[in-house]
């Protein structure tokens, strides 16, 4: 008698329970089923976004390899406007600036690559954006440009290009010893072996005042 009246007492608490909390229950696997719908949905709507921006990207490459400017600023527009969290839109953006150049409108190249340096979720074309607006820079004289952009900047992937570009800055700032320093760092930066043309550099190297580069190499032996 005792055992079952301890049976009824328990379904009598779990009764009691269910009436007071079988709200929250329900509200918590409502929430749990949303949650996941949510989800399925975030990670569907942002399969679509890459692959329609992967498609603009496509057509933006036929454009700028055919050289229509026309439409190919007006795919770019699209993907920067539509799909700015996605990679393709940095990847316009480096698109354009060589279009540009192509077009020889240098000025709205610089300010293409310019706007890869700041965009969100760019972080893997930065390197290769800062490295192609130094050297537009240095196309358009702006030496003292290049120097602020690149001195300081830390990417092992990109150090020794961007030393042989700070040499050529140096070297049109007259300021041949930074130039031969920065040479041979870039000749010295293992990590650029494949992607320097030592040979030229070595040509630019002889180009410069022979005392400077003299001195300079004096110092590096000691």
């Amino acid at each position: 008698m005792d055992d079952l009246k301890s049976e009824k007492e328990q379904i009598e608490e779990i009764r009691a329970w269910w009436s007071e909390y079988y709200l929250v229950v329900l509200a918590g696997v409502v929430i749990a089923v949303c949650a996941i719908l949510g989800f399925n949905y975030y990670k569907d709507a942002r399969l679509d976004a890459q692959l329609a921006a992967s498609e603009l990207f496509e057509q933006l490459a036929g454009h700028v390899g055919n050289g229509d400017l026309d439409a190919a600023e007006a795919v770019a527009s699209d993907l920067v406007t539509d799909y700015a969290s996605t990679p393709y839109a940095a990847q316009s953006r480096l698109a354009m600036a060589r279009l540009y150049m192509d077009k020889n409108r240098d000025q709205d190249a610089v300010d293409m690559l310019n706007e890869v340096l700041v965009m969100p979720g760019a972080d893997d074309l930065v390197g290769v954006a800062r490295l192609r607006l130094a050297r537009v820079l240095l196309y358009q004289e702006k030496a003292q440009e290049v120097v602020d952009l690149l001195q300081g900047a830390n990417d092992p992937a990109f150090d020794g290009l961007y030393n042989d570009v700070l040499g050529d800055a140096y070297a049109a700032l007259g300021d041949y010893t930074k130039a031969v320093e920065a040479y041979g760092r870039a000749m010295a930066d293992p990590s650029s072996n494949n992607v320097i043309d030592r040979a030229f550099i070595q040509m630019k190297l002889a180009d410069l005042p022979q005392a400077v580069v003299t001195t300079a190499e004096g110092g590096e032996n000691e």
